[in-house]
């Protein structure tokens, strides 16, 4: 079964995977298309196309049959390097239309909502086959709209650095929210801008699973929508010090209680440069001072493993792996993206993992 050979689609790299290990499928994400394919042997089944903005992390939810996913749409280099992606592909005869070369005018941001079940053929449309609803996150974009402080204090662009969301997890609430039902956690982008502290927090909104489905909505991409909850359960701070892009990957592990973060480590010096963490669910959150900001709020710990630095006191991994896709099984063991580059295009080997504790995943090699 592994490794599985993702195949090369295009321009944009794997963001990444969702497993529905029932019905024996796999999704990948690759920024501008979804991927469906079955889990054994890597065929595709089909795929989703027509996304304009940036798709990032996707999760599965067995309860729903739901594929969740962050999706934004904007204007910065993020959202210019996707429009360049789109066009250079339409250029060479892919199914993107002349509509399609255009970002739509303002930012946004949502969580794409996936009937994955209808996916059943090559090409299908994400506007048009009544496969995808959005529900649009006001608390991105205030924050992504609003203003933060650099180290002299000065006002700066972008309320804790947001640069829009990426890592999404289906997980137990934290929140006082439907204890029976799952709580939908998406993590911010952040802009690694050496000059502020105020972006050293990884940020987790908490939304209620039902109440996104409730409030989604069709999404046409030249009149986008402001359909989704007014405000998340809770927005929670995890201290990492400051990651490029944030959190690429957010993934729950129902064995160990966390929800591990993958990111593409920072370049502030005076933190370690961990790639992975492991944000602690099962402790309670505590609410209080935010280090670096001139606020209070809720806050997450970093799980006490892996390893230490002493001068930020952060806990971490240097795992070299999961920024591209990263997903926990219910018995433990983990499926991981390894993404690749082949002849101008981009693809990934999905392998897996076992934790050991101590990488903490490595590798399981085919028999």
């Amino acid at each position: 079964m592994f490794p599985i050979d993702t195949g090369l689609w295009g321009k944009c790299h794997i963001q990444g995977i969702a497993v529905d290990e029932a019905k024996g499928f796999i999704y990948y994400s690759f920024t501008t298309k979804l991927v469906k394919a079955r889990l054994r042997d890597g065929t595709i089944v089909g795929t989703v196309d027509g996304l304009l903005g940036h798709m990032g992390c996707i999760d599965f939810d067995p309860e729903t049959g739901y594929v969740f996913g962050s999706l934004e749409y904007k204007h910065d280099v993020i959202g210019q390097g996707v429009l360049k992606a789109i066009r250079r592909e339409g250029q060479e005869n892919t199914p993107v239309t002349q509509a399609q070369m255009e970002l739509p005018e303002e930012d946004a941001f949502y969580m794409a909502i996936f009937d994955v079940d209808r996916i059943h053929r090559m090409d299908m449309n994400a506007e048009q086959d009544g496969i995808m609803k959005a529900a649009y996150l006001k608390e991105v974009v205030s924050d992504y709209r609003g203003e933060g402080s650099d180290r002299s204090g000065a006002k700066v662009p972008h309320r804790y650095g947001c640069s829009g969301i990426d890592g999404t997890a289906v997980a137990p609430a934290i929140s006082d929210g439907d204890a029976a039902n799952p709580s939908i956690f998406v993590a911010y982008g952040i802009y690694d801008d050496l000059n502020r502290d105020d972006n050293d927090h990884q940020i987790l909104l908490e939304y209620s699973r039902d109440e996104l489905i409730r409030t989604a909505r069709p999404l046409s991409q030249q009149q986008l929508h402001h359909s989704g909850p007014q405000k998340p359960l809770r927005k929670f701070f995890v201290y990492t010090g400051n990651t490029e892009w944030g959190i690429q990957n957010l993934e729950y592990d129902p064995v160990r209680k966390v929800l591990w973060a993958a990111v593409y480590p920072g370049h502030k010096p005076w933190y370690p440069g961990f790639s992975l963490f492991a944000i602690d669910t099962a402790s309670q959150p505590v609410y209080g001072p935010l280090r670096g900001l001139n606020e209070k709020g809720w806050q997450l710990p970093l799980k006490q493993e892996g390893l230490y630095d002493g001068e930020s006191g952060t806990y971490g991994y240097m795992f070299p792996h999961g920024s591209t896709g990263l997903y926990l099984s219910p018995d433990g063991t983990a499926i991981i993206s390894e993404h690749y580059r082949k002849d101008g295009q981009q693809g990934s080997l999905i392998w897996q993992y076992h934790y050991d504790g101590v990488l903490p995943f490595t590798r399981k090699l085919p028999l």
